[in-house]
């Protein structure tokens, strides 16, 4: 009888997830060698996809995605694990041209956010808040209902890619590195008092316990109060954005009188 572990398959065939299994150890293997591919077209991509049996449509949408990934990179360090991530976003796929989409955004930030068109790439825009009277009292007022989170970002970007004819892939990103850098300013200047009130006390006499408790109990509370209200604002602001993509995918909603009243007045 023929050992099943010498026995020589019938057929050629991978399975769907051997296939993926294969293809990541060909590409870490290739990497190891330094043997890097030179960059391929969407023709290409299509072609290598359509003989592994991948949609061109879902592949399409694949590379969007991937195209606009780069305007929220990895991070790590000290400042994610006790404040959170500087940026936040958000990515859908809706109807339209690149142009047609790009326009609607760009419609929406200025009048919807309260927000200043900063820099222009043909596929790529960003924002800022709005400076001056008249942008402070259309975030005071919320007229639309509306808590304008994105206007303390320090910057607010779109990046689109045409899946195909008709849709685009669409990822805003809102920067938040400033706002993190003053909270976590306030926290480390939090815990300098406490450490120096920690040194005052044991020159005291106070046991090392007493003298350390306060200060303990002190930074802990300046970190729990930093990093909940900076994730709330982050968590607001995905909110927000999210709000825009569905602006974009579904239309605008009608505005009350007072907000179109003054946006009639403010666009002047």
């Amino acid at each position: 009888m023929t050992d099943d572990l010498t026995r020589v398959p019938d057929a050629a065939t991978l399975d769907r997830a051997a296939f993926e299994r294969v293809l990541a150890r060909a590409t870490e293997l290739q990497a190891a060698i330094g043997d890097r591919p030179e960059a391929l077209s969407d023709a290409q991509l299509l072609e290598l996809g359509e003989e592994v049996g991948i949609s061109p449509e879902h592949l399409m949408q694949a590379i969007a995605e991937e195209r606009g990934r780069g305007l929220l990179p990895g991070e790590g360090g000290l400042s994610r694990v006790f404040a959170g991530p500087r940026a936040v976003g958000a990515a859908r796929v809706v109807p339209g041209t690149p142009a047609s989409v790009l326009a609607a955004i760009d419609q929406t930030m200025q009048r919807d956010e309260v927000l200043v068109l900063k820099r222009r790439w043909p596929e790529k825009l960003s924002w800022e808040a709005q400076r001056g009277l008249v942008a402070g009292l259309r975030r005071r007022l919320a007229l639309g209902g509306r808590g304008h989170h994105l206007a303390v970002a320090t910057e607010v970007a779109a990046s689109v890619a045409a899946v195909d004819a008709t849709r685009v892939h669409v990822r805003l990103v809102a920067d938040f590195s400033e706002v993190r850098s003053r909270r976590l300013v306030a926290m480390t200047a939090t815990a300098l008092v406490s450490c120096a009130a920690t040194a005052a006390m044991l020159a005291m006499g106070f046991p090392p316990w007493a003298a350390a408790l306060p200060s303990l109990a002190l930074g802990t509370v300046a970190l729990v109060t930093t990093h909940r209200g900076y994730v709330a604002l982050l968590a607001r602001a995905h909110v927000a954005l999210e709000q825009a993509l569905d602006r974009l995918e579904y239309g605008a909603p009608a505005k009350s009188p007072a907000a179109a009243l003054l946006d009639a007045f403010t666009s002047r």
